[in-house]
């Protein structure tokens, strides 16, 4: 069944808005913890691809939010070849996957590792490589690294999950293995999907993609297919106990969610433990979902894109449709939503439980403030840096670790 919201200005007033105003005509807001914002016009001023109703008030182009609290960044290094995930070491140092193939380690000062041997070929051609990675929550006992790649194999490739040792040299995984394959193999280049993090039961959610073109494309409503799927599997790959399809013959019981587009980004929330997604639309309709065990998110029979040529999707196209799942928020034009994560940190406040998604074609980080899982208001990092953010992590001391498609790792932190 659909999700139903409530009017979100009636929310916004109630729970945000205090009855000042500063110098710029912006609102002052507070929430609980007496956390200061202001409320500006949506940060999106370009024209939408489409005139498409949102299904709900709010669930695109949000009043855009300032950071109060003086913050920086700096370029921490530019000598990364394709960097596309980011894992942080028990120590504060980064383990950064390379598309190509490799792994590296960067320290805070930013001196790059020798690139990590062991792992397997990946097929790096178009949107695949070596793509998401995380460690096992006893990573410091185990030293245990999960990633998702492109494997190539006969007939072409699909998205696969490997896990390895670290070594203690930290020059190679030592046994690394392919624990899950997202089947069935196609011989395409696009849409991979590739984000993994572990839920707070020890299984992995691993996002997929529909592989892009038209005759893969209905796989997303597939259930015998992993493709444009979330997967929840163990530390072996096995279907993780008390996935919603377990026990549906016609389903494979690694399924988590389905009619998902393109999976990019995965974040667990720090207190609640949902599942939160983004996915790339077409041409706009890039999205942002609250994940629920079995549920239908959509593509390709609902959207709020076009077809790249512009042309609309589905005869009649449609956005709303009974027991398929609305997004939380959408945006048009698109974000090219990647990297996803939670900032948990105190030392900068107002950023506490807040959402921030690296996007690509829209060269900037996104940060989303969520209230009653909605987005109540939107605030563009980094813009002026005119880069691809590919993935965000957050450090050991409250600072936000970034990585670009042009090989620069950024880090934001609060002005000392």
């Amino acid at each position: 069944m659909k999700r139903t919201f409530p009017a979100f200005l009636l929310l916004s007033t109630a729970s945000l808005i205090v009855a000042s105003c500063d110098s710029n005509g912006a609102s002052k807001t507070s929430d609980n913890n007496a956390v200061t914002d202001s409320i500006y016009p949506p940060v999106e001023k370009n024209k939408p691809n489409t005139d498409y109703k949102p299904a709900f008030e709010g669930q695109t182009r949000a009043p855009g939010v300032k950071t109060q609290t003086p913050y920086e960044s700096h370029v921490v290094t530019d000598k990364l070849e394709s960097p596309w995930g980011i894992a942080v070491l028990p120590d504060g140092r980064l383990l950064i996957t390379e598309n190509e193939g490799s792994m590296r380690i960067v320290s805070e000062n930013g001196e790059l590792s020798e690139a990590i041997g062991g792992i397997p070929e990946v097929d790096a051609r178009g949107q695949g490589g070596l793509l998401g990675l995380t460690l096992d929550p006893d990573f410091t006992s185990n030293r245990t690294v999960y990633w998702v790649f492109s494997e190539p194999v006969a007939g072409g490739n699909h998205t696969a999950v490997a896990k390895g040792r670290l070594a203690d040299d930290e020059k190679s995984i030592e046994n690394a293995q392919v624990i899950y394959q997202a089947l069935p193999t196609y011989d395409g280049r696009l849409h991979y999907g590739g984000r993994i993090v572990f839920d707070k039961e020890g299984n992995l959610f691993v996002g997929t993609g529909e592989r892009s073109d038209i005759e893969t494309r209905p796989q997303a409503q597939d259930l015998q297919s992993a493709l444009g799927k979330i997967v929840r599997i163990t530390k072996d790959g096995q279907a993780a106990p008390g996935n919603p399809f377990a026990s549906n013959q016609e389903a494979r019981p690694e399924i988590y969610s389905y009619g998902n587009r393109n999976v990019q980004g995965l974040a667990i929330h720090p207190e609640t433990g949902d599942l939160w997604s983004t996915e790339f639309g077409p041409r706009g309709g890039d999205e942002l979902n609250l994940i629920e065990a079995g549920k239908n998110y959509g593509w390709p029979i609902i959207t709020y894109g076009l077809e790249y040529s512009g042309k609309e999707i589905g005869n009649p196209p449609i956005q709303q449709q009974e027991g398929l799942e609305q997004p939380v928020y959408y945006w048009d034009p698109v974000l090219s939503p990647s990297g996803l994560m939670f900032y948990t940190s105190d030392a900068i406040p107002e950023w506490k439980n807040n959402l921030f998604n690296g996007g690509l074609s829209s060269t900037h980080i996104a940060r989303l403030v969520i209230k009653d899982n909605k987005v109540v208001g939107e605030e563009r990092l980094l813009q002026k840096e005119g880069q691809r953010f590919r993935d965000v992590a957050q450090g050991k001391n409250g600072e936000i670790f970034a990585i670009t498609d042009a090989g620069r790792l950024y880090k934001i932190h609060k002005k000392s």
